[in-house]
């Protein structure tokens, strides 16, 4: 976490750097984040959710300790040193288990919290501010506090049984729905600074109250509105102006940062604003995953125009298939019939994202990404389609910067939107910046 605290430094010392936090588990995804951040000599932060990854397996079948090897294994596969890989736990607390007791629902989520500690997590989102079946529709403050200072103690008494370097705190409560709003928007009212303050002073009294004085120390972080979220087909913009007094509250905490949830889609000029407003750790998850399945949809469309229908993926109508028949991830969010074949495609709030591991679907990608491979003597696409179907990655295989593959295409195109976060934290990068 040395690398993290060092940003968290240089950032109120006055200078405008940050951090992306990546919050995917796709093989993709995390294959371009791990090769950017080898190929640019920067350390690269991972995130896990307690939806992803819990001592259940998450959607993803992975429990702490899993994601941890899968995540590490991939670095020492693209020769990213382990030290330069940060690992986090977002929304870490009773999300996932809302619908139980708050006493069973804050017992699960002790072992999640010792899970992740335990693996070696050691950025540690402390977020108790749902209500569970028996609490009041809204928690006062001072109970959201005090459930995140028991969670804190347990993460510090699995950091001392298993060793390694202490953990860093994220606090806070005021965010955006986790992926995307289900309603339409049309803007956001960011914190208020009193709202802030109080969060922070809530927090700091339980840390006191649990005996946690050195704990509180390495809090690093705040949760925040700044006015930014997306729904299923529009983006709430940051506005600086907004959140100016807000950027302004968090000057008299040092070491404190701002953490931006659901920054997705935001401009390149509104993410380097954030950074500047303070808001040092920038949130993105559908985000990248949109750019993977954008990409694999002009992949499959360069299919379609390569092959006769026999032979082809049928990648998208696979997709829809199997989302029309396990609704479970989309049905509380795409309620519109009229435009649901297009919602399950296309929407900002990519549902897509949790069915890329489903058999019939990653079945389908495997065949896609073969045929593309077997298009050619070289495995080198139709410079033409791409110009038509690719243009961005088609001006960088001409540029020299990106090899003319499907599997470098596709990470491609998710590094674009890796290299916006990084670029607005102010990072600088080499010339090849699609790990060629």
């Amino acid at each position: 976490m040395k690398a993290l605290l060092d940003l968290v430094a240089q950032h109120r010392s006055g200078q405008p750097v940050g951090i992306p936090s990546i919050c995917s588990a796709h093989p993709v995804v995390l294959d371009a984040a791990l090769i950017h951040a080898r190929d640019n000599g920067r350390p690269v932060l991972i995130e896990a959710t307690s939806n992803q990854v819990n001592q259940f397996g998450g959607y993803t079948g992975m429990r702490p300790t899993d994601f941890h090897a899968f995540v590490m294994a991939k670095a020492d596969r693209v020769g990213l040193a382990r030290e330069q890989v940060l690992l986090g736990g977002d929304h870490l607390g009773p999300n996932a288990w809302q619908d139980e007791p708050a006493a069973a629902a804050m017992a699960k989520s002790d072992t999640l919290i010792d899970d992740y500690v335990a693996a070696g997590f050691r950025k540690i989102h402390l977020d108790c501010s749902m209500a569970c079946a028996d609490d009041p529709a809204v928690l006062a403050d001072a109970e959201v506090a005090m459930r995140a200072a028991r969670l804190a103690a347990v993460a510090e008494r699995a950091w001392q049984r298993s060793g390694g370097e202490a953990p860093v705190y994220i606090v806070g409560t005021e965010v955006p729905v986790p992926g995307g709003a289900k309603e339409e928007l049309d803007e956001l009212q960011a914190t208020r600074p009193e709202a802030m303050a109080a969060t922070v002073e809530a927090h700091r009294k339980a840390f006191a109250e649990h005996g946690l004085a050195n704990a509180w120390q390495r809090v690093i972080g705040l949760v925040v509105q700044p006015g930014v979220e997306f729904d299923h087909h529009d983006v709430v913009d940051f506005q600086p102006d907004k959140a100016r007094a807000l950027s302004a509250a968090i000057e008299p905490f040092p070491g404190l940062v701002y953490e931006a949830h659901s920054t997705d889609y935001q401009t390149a000029e509104a993410l380097a604003a954030l950074v500047r407003g303070h808001f040092a750790i920038l949130k993105v998850g559908p985000g990248v995953t949109y750019a993977l399945r954008e990409t694999l949809w002009a992949l499959s469309f360069i299919e379609d125009e390569m092959l006769p229908a026999a032979k082809r993926s049928g990648l998208r109508q696979v997709v829809l298939e199997v989302m029309r028949a396990e609704p479970k991830y989309w049905n509380k969010y795409y309620t519109d019939a009229s435009r649901l074949t297009f919602d399950l495609q296309y929407s900002l709030s990519d549902r897509v994202r949790y069915y890329w591991a489903h058999p019939r679907i990653h079945e389908a990608c495997d065949t896609l990404m073969r045929n593309l491979d077997a298009a050619s003597p070289t495995g080198a696409l139709p410079l033409a389609l791409l110009s038509q179907f690719l243009p961005r990655q088609y001006d960088d295989i001409r540029a020299g910067h990106l090899a003319n593959s499907a599997s470098d295409i596709l990470r491609a195109g998710v590094t674009y939107v890796l290299r916006q976060y990084a670029e607005a934290c102010g990072q600088r990068f080499s010339a090849n910046g699609f790990g060629k």
